[in-house]
């Protein structure tokens, strides 16, 4: 049986619920690109809302992980990952938790005992040793010499909020004998599962108490737990990776053994892409947050696929990404409603990337020649010209043992793209990685949008998110029905009427308690700074706050056109449009 499958039935035979996976691309919360762990779409219920499936929660949910996507290549780093997850809400605690990890791991896992260590929190001048965890692992039969107390086992979201130290478990991978005492720094220890106990709240003052309702939060790897169970050192040996990895081999015509880096980097990126193309929240490649990822994913993808001399003009993406759809669409849904357009996805970056991709390797030989150094100037020559990102550049001159001047790309970035002084690394930057002037006009476009739709539905339409490229741009508002074709088509007159009326777009700076009180509109108000940014279109027609940047006058945008309407999420609709 699957190890999913083998997770959530026992825990449901301990009485726990089973709640689907959430989307890879969080709902309404800006604050990441992506969910990056199993606890993140709980974290409203372990902060005391109640969860309408009840306390005794589990699932299994898909994840993605970016920060270490230049270390995927190696045996076992993966951007995206699925992770098995039971929670207590105020329920049960340490003694029932850490006995049903026990027991999944030695009786349904048939793990040996003699292979295993755990760690558990040593206290430190706010909270106490957890003696309890300690003696629950006793009891259980793990030796004291296998159970490490260690002060950075200790969970907490932020500053404040619930805290506790936590519990992981270890498995001895190696054949070398099992020594008898712990040393959690020996990496033939690896760990793979963690019990998190949100025993505390930590309040301003950096004071500490007890919690009146306790929880409980698990994270079980799957593709490491898998490698375990199975014996294998590097995970793409596994069942998960094996027969993708033999695809790839077959398609390029060479064994895994001595092309181990380029066939691990093609089948990570291709499932983490199928995945985000598949999400209901419907990304596309392009030059801003998730987009920008994904169109890095297949891009580094392709590349690799052509160093093992594969004809990236053949189906090759579409061979790889059937067999990864038809390796997890039992568990995920949108796999099977969106085959289509993941292997469309798939297609159309391909063919834009390839157009560049030759002219752009031969340029890269050509002004690299016998340098050791990329100043910024010819690295922004790269991406402007061949769209080569900078992580292409600098992973090809690594591979050529040269440098990147990286900070000098950022200036010439900066200079040509006009960034808005949010800059480029925060997320509130109006939703724009590239700011070009067709992106700038779009960005002006939703604001008009939302100004429409609330004359058209009604002042309760908000925005929900909204995503722009060059080609289009996407916008979510909140609204109970499906748009009619009137209601549409009021919406489209009222922008046009905007747009021909020649309306200055200005912008001031101000407090942000004081923008909101003149009736500026914004997403998510606790995550902007102190000091915001305040776009006003006419007489009041719009006023929100944005990171920027927009066009000086409606007249610029010319003609307003709604391509597309559809559902986003439950009381959430889509809007795609142009501007031509």
């Amino acid at each position: 049986m699957n190890l999913k499958d083998l997770f959530i039935n026992f825990f449901v035979s301990k009485d726990h619920k089973q709640i689907p996976s959430s989307p890879v691309v969080p709902e309404n919360d800006p604050s990441v690109l992506f969910n990056t762990a199993g606890m993140q779409p709980l974290i409203p219920y372990l902060m005391g809302q109640p969860h309408p499936y009840g306390k005794r929660l589990c699932d299994y949910q898909k994840c993605i992980r970016t920060n270490d996507i230049d270390e995927v290549g190696d045996t076992y780093h993966h951007t995206f990952f699925e992770m098995l997850g039971n929670w207590s809400l105020g329920d049960y605690f340490k003694k029932e938790a850490i006995n049903w990890s026990y027991e999944f791991i030695t009786e349904h896992l048939n793990i040996p005992v003699e292979r295993l260590a755990v760690t558990v929190f040593s206290g430190n001048k706010f909270i106490p040793f957890d003696e309890e965890a300690y003696n629950v692992w006793k009891s259980l039969g793990i030796k004291e010499e296998r159970i490490a107390k260690l002060d950075d086992n200790f969970w907490i979201a932020g500053e404040t909020g619930p805290c506790g130290g936590d519990s992981e478990m270890f498995y001895w991978r190696s054949n070398d004998p099992v020594p008898e005492s712990f040393d959690p720094s020996d990496e033939r220890w690896v760990e793979f599962w963690n019990d998190v106990f949100m025993q505390y709240i930590k309040h301003e003052d950096g004071t500490v108490e007890e919690m009146p309702k306790k929880n409980v939060d698990t994270g079980l790897g799957v593709e490491r737990t898998v490698a375990i169970l199975e014996g294998v050192n590097d995970n793409y040996e596994s069942s998960i990776w094996k027969d993708v990895i033999a695809l790839i081999s077959d398609i390029a015509g060479l064994p895994y053994k001595g092309n181990e880096r380029s066939m691990r980097i093609i089948a990570d990126h291709l499932r983490t892409a199928v995945f985000i193309s598949a999400d209901p929240a419907g990304i596309k490649p392009s030059n801003t947050d998730q987009g920008y990822i994904l169109r890095r994913l297949i891009r580094r993808a392709i590349r690799h696929a052509k160093s093992l001399g594969i004809d990236i003009n053949s189906d090759w993406d579409s061979q790889i990404a059937k067999l990864i759809l038809s390796k997890y669409n039992k568990y995920y849904q949108e796999l099977v409603t969106n085959e289509n357009t993941v292997i469309e996805v798939l297609a159309t970056e391909k063919n834009k990337f390839n157009r560049t991709l030759e002219k752009g390797l031969k340029e890269f030989k050509k002004v690299t020649e016998g340098k050791d150094n990329i100043d910024g100037t010819t690295a922004f020559h790269l991406f402007d010209t061949y769209g080569f990102p900078l992580e292409l550049t600098i992973e090809l001159a690594n591979e050529m043992g040269l440098s990147v001047d990286v900070e000098g790309y950022k200036e010439k970035f900066k200079a040509h793209q006009e960034l808005s002084r949010a800059g480029s690394q925060e997320k509130f930057k109006g939703g724009l990685a590239g700011n070009s002037e067709i992106e700038t006009k779009y960005h002006t476009a939703t604001h008009l949008l939302n100004a429409a739709l609330k004359l058209v539905i009604g002042p309760e339409v908000h925005q929900r998110g909204s995503n722009i490229t060059v080609e289009r741009m996407r916008f979510d508002f909140n609204c109970d029905h499906k748009l009619t074709d009137e209601e549409k088509a009021k919406a489209e007159r009222y922008v046009n009427e905007w747009i021909q009326a020649g309306l200055d777009v200005s912008v001031e700076e101000m407090n942000k308690e004081m923008a909101v009180a003149s009736g500026a509109e914004c997403m998510f108000i606790e995550k902007y700074p102190d000091k915001v940014t305040v776009y006003t279109i006419g007489d009041n027609i719009s006023k929100e706050l944005c990171g920027g940047p927009h066009v000086k006058n409606t007249s610029e945008l010319g003609h307003f056109k709604i391509i597309k309407e559809e559902a986003s999420s439950a009381g959430v609709r889509r809007i795609k449009a142009i501007l031509d």
